[in-house]
């Protein structure tokens, strides 16, 4: 090991040794009272954004003003609202509202819910969401990942078939508790508890998810009257196979034909985006051409299934439906939550997109409030889960919107559509919908995506795998907490496994880097520096501690091996280590201790201000001496080269300075 009967500066000589190597100590930060430090830390955890500083120094009405603006951002931009900016929300309205339609109805289906609802959630939700939102672009409506979930979660419990009723009232309450959950998380300002879904979870759910959805349309693709309820792509393959004598030619030739139209018009407005209006106005193309087409040829007496008869009739009240009692609660809780979570996912993800397009910021706080007030506004007025879904809030930004307006004009539409059209849908065909879901979700499916994952970081892809494979070869709620799972475990080892590293002085110059990133860096003779690339924390303490031994011992047999200068100093570079617990704290005077015991010694270099104020409080640097705490590596390494060329073997006094 080291050179045992080596004696080393200490004490005052120490000091004396920093002026005269040219070296700086590390200071420890003046204290700070315990309540000044745990409010700046609960300032920077809950508002990092600093909201409240448009509040200082100004009146009392005008704080007034300000927190209504704040809750409502409607009344900071309507007063300067024109009417080019009307024309061009009134544009982006209709052709969202000619795609909110024909979808609202097809994610009903989906959820297993009475086809009007969806018409119902595209009316009153966006209106709530225009004046409490804060994306100019985001288009509100129903999604399809929601709605399988719903479906997927309720329909274990309750049949839609056998007791639709219940399943009704169970939707709209799961809805409520899904607002509830979103508007908690916005007035707490815990958003970052969304940031756990990563994006590599993000896609490998979604496009699992619409791998499901469009498998599911195979009933309605091939006219099955009967359909599993699972989800798994087994349980769905075997349903559709072993049902070949029910496969109806008329719906399939029909679907087929619809999806081949539905996709042939994506693929133009994709390679011409002026063209947009092409792809947004398909589906009620469809749908409008699926009916004619029924009315004309009587297919629904031939196997072709239809809608049938919507009412007319806006929003019936619905807050005396919402179930709180045993023992379907809990059921609706928890699928309020889970579906919660994933729409506030993609509301804020697809939020942020268009507003980085357009260089303009959202509060995610302030978009979960607007998502879960428009929830619940719309539990009690007979709709269901709503969100921001891509594809709409695409042919939204695309279509040149300037504000939430756009939301406004949908809305009316779908007003409109409720009380006059909904018995033009009559003879609209199911399976004119089944194309329009399959067509949507193919979008979803981001291979793209998949591949960039691969390239860029493995570990990602394979959450974005686990993912998907859950969703595809389970359910969507195994493929979420497998996701999760997979992150939160990748975030653990992170913590518990932190990277440590060689470092060695670059040539020709006073930087020191590590020597994986750098080969060219050279070694210091008789120092080892290691760079520890985490905070200290009680989850990797032991292996930092194993990890350090480990590191000495391999540089003292490779040093033995050829022959070079024995090792006499230990350097930990602690830049990186942002924080250090109590177990961290032990660690290090564990490691002091067996380093001394070896005849070596420990320096640290550039400790941050947080873990010198512990390890002053913890009396490690007066057990350690300030003198062996350095400002920077270069630091330390002059230190340490002055004095191993100053102490001599077997004095016992006090080297002299050169």
């Amino acid at each position: 090991m080291g050179s045992a009967d080596l004696v080393f500066p200490a004490g005052k000589r120490g000091g004396n040794a920093a002026a005269e190597t040219g070296v700086h100590r590390a200071a420890v930060p003046p204290p700070q009272p315990f309540v000044k430090s745990l409010k700046s830390k609960l300032k920077e955890t809950f508002f990092p954004d600093d909201p409240f500083r448009q509040f200082k120094n100004q009146p009392a009405s005008r704080k007034v003003v300000l927190w209504l603006q704040y809750f409502l951002p409607i009344l900071e931009w309507a007063p300067r609202y024109t009417f080019p900016d009307f024309k061009s929300d009134l544009v982006s309205g209709i052709t969202i509202a000619s795609l909110a339609i024909p979808q609202g109805i097809s994610y009903a289906k989906l959820a297993n819910l009475p086809p009007i609802l969806g018409l119902y959630s595209s009316f009153v939700p966006p209106l709530v969401y225009a004046m409490m939102g804060s994306s100019k672009d985001l288009a509100v409506g129903t999604v399809a990942v929601a709605s399988l979930l719903i479906a997927s979660m309720l329909g274990k419990e309750v049949s839609p078939v056998e007791n639709p009723t219940l399943y009704l009232h169970l939707a709209f309450t799961a809805t409520f508790f899904a607002g509830v959950f979103q508007a908690a998380l916005g007035f707490l300002r815990l958003g970052f508890i969304v940031d756990f879904l990563s994006h590599a979870t993000i896609v490998g759910f979604m496009a699992g998810a619409a791998t499901v959805v469009c498998l599911q349309q195979l009933k309605g693709m091939l006219g099955l009257q009967h359909f599993t309820s699972a989800t798994d792509i087994v349980s769905v393959m075997r349903s559709v196979f072993s049902q070949t004598h029910q496969w109806r030619w008329e719906s399939a030739v029909l679907g087929c034909g619809f999806l081949f139209f539905l996709l042939l018009t994506r693929y133009f407005s994709k390679r011409r985006p002026k063209l947009f209006w092409i792809s947004a106005a398909a589906p009620l193309t469809s749908v409008v051409l699926g009916s004619v087409l029924v009315y004309l040829t009587h297919a629904e007496k031939h196997g072709v299934q239809v809608i049938g008869y919507l009412k007319k009739g806006l929003n019936p009240p619905s807050a005396n439906h919402l179930v709180f009692t045993s023992p379907y609660m809990m059921t609706a809780l928890k699928t309020g939550i889970i579906t919660g979570v994933i729409a506030l996912a993609e509301g804020i993800a697809v939020g942020r997109s268009f507003a980085m397009f357009k260089n303009y910021h959202i509060d995610g706080n302030k978009e979960m409030i607007a998502f879960g007030m428009m929830n619940m506004a719309g539990s009690c007025t007979s709709c269901y889960l709503t969100t921001g879904p891509f594809s709409r809030s695409a042919v939204n930004f695309n279509a040149g919107c300037k504000t939430a307006v756009s939301n406004i004009v949908m809305a009316t539409a779908v007003m409109i559509t409720l009380l006059f059209l909904t018995p033009l849908f009559h003879y609209t065909p199911l399976v004119v919908l089944s194309s329009i879901i399959i067509a949507a979700m193919l979008g979803l499916i981001d291979y793209e995506a998949a591949l960039h994952l691969w390239k860029i970081d493995k570990v990602d892809f394979c959450v974005c795998l686990g993912a998907y494979a859950g969703v595809v070869f389970g359910s969507v709620e195994i493929g979420l907490v497998i996701a999760v799972s997979i992150s939160m475990l990748r975030v653990l080892l992170f913590v518990a496994r932190p990277r440590t590293f060689v470092v060695g002085n670059i040539p020709d110059s006073g930087i020191y880097r590590s020597k994986e990133q750098y080969p060219v860096a050279n070694d210091v003779p008789g120092i080892l520096i290691l760079q520890i690339d985490a905070p200290i924390y009680f989850a990797n303490a032991s292996y930092l501690r194993e990890r350090i031994s480990r590191w000495i011992t391999e540089e003292e047999d490779r040093l033995k091996a050829s022959g070079e200068t024995s090792l006499q100093y230990v350097i930990l570079d602690m830049t990186a280590v942002a924080s250090i617990d109590t177990s961290g704290i032990s660690m290090l005077e564990e490691m002091k201790k067996n380093i001394d015991r070896v005849g070596l010694k420990l320096a640290l270099a550039n400790p941050g201000g947080e873990v010198m104020k512990k390890l002053d409080r913890a009396k490690f640097i007066e057990a350690m001496g300030p003198e062996w705490i350095y400002l920077t590596v270069g630091e330390a390494v002059t230190a340490c080269n002055f004095m191993l060329h100053t102490c001599k073997p077997g004095s016992t006094d006090t080297p002299a300075m050169v």
